[in-house]
């Protein structure tokens, strides 16, 4: 058995991250990964910083129908938490199509070793970011969304999600189409580095 090489230096990939642009799900156009790219993506997103091997996350993958069943319950719950009136809660259930597959990314804590949940919060978050990263490489447009879907407690209710559990994110995937994706403006660099201890870089 061959024994697995890692850590292979690799400048594609610094170049991917230096372009990588997420797409809006609602210019996103069809097909989306199918299921053997879509476990391609999923397991990247496993493979991230883990303190404890806790795997503080899981992932619920929503195709065709399941999508639509997410936009009834997001749409439910506006009326119910919210007292939305149902036109426009209705008009919300399209949120859940926008892009043709639909992961949503649940942080899952995990209390069977003593690992502060902001760590484990944290390997959640790069769970999301290995999957954009991974889709672009395949070739497929990404985008990470919220909104007020992801923190409903209806909504996580329907997901049949636990009380510990929260949404991470709605992470929507397909082709680019012909959209055209430009650049949005980027941090300035100096404004967020310290090069030293942050006392004598002060004097």
């Amino acid at each position: 058995m061959d024994t697995p090489t890692f850590n292979m230096p690799n400048t594609a990939t610094y170049d991917l991250l230096m372009n990588r642009r997420s797409v809006k799900a609602k210019d996103m156009e069809g097909p989306g990964p199918n299921r053997e790219v879509m476990e391609k993506i999923l397991r990247a997103g496993m493979r991230v910083p883990d303190h404890g091997k806790l795997a503080p996350w899981r992932f619920v993958v929503l195709e065709g129908a399941a999508r639509e069943k997410l936009g009834d319950a997001i749409a439910k719950a506006l009326v119910e938490e919210q007292e939305t009136s149902e036109k426009i809660a209705d008009k919300m259930k399209g949120y859940a199509t926008q892009g043709p597959v639909l992961v949503v990314a649940i942080y899952s804590p995990n209390d069977s070793r003593p690992i502060p949940e902001w760590e484990q919060q944290l390997s959640t978050g790069a769970a999301c970011q290995n999957m954009l990263i991974a889709a672009t490489a395949l070739g497929y447009a990404v985008q990470w969304l919220t909104g007020w879907g992801s923190y409903s407690p209806s909504v996580r209710a329907d997901l049949q999600m636990s009380e510990q559990e929260r949404i991470a994110g709605f992470l929507f995937f397909g082709h680019h189409g012909e959209c055209y994706t430009a650049e949005r403006p980027r941090p300035n660099f100096e404004d967020h580095v310290t090069w030293g201890w942050p006392a004598d870089a002060a004097e």
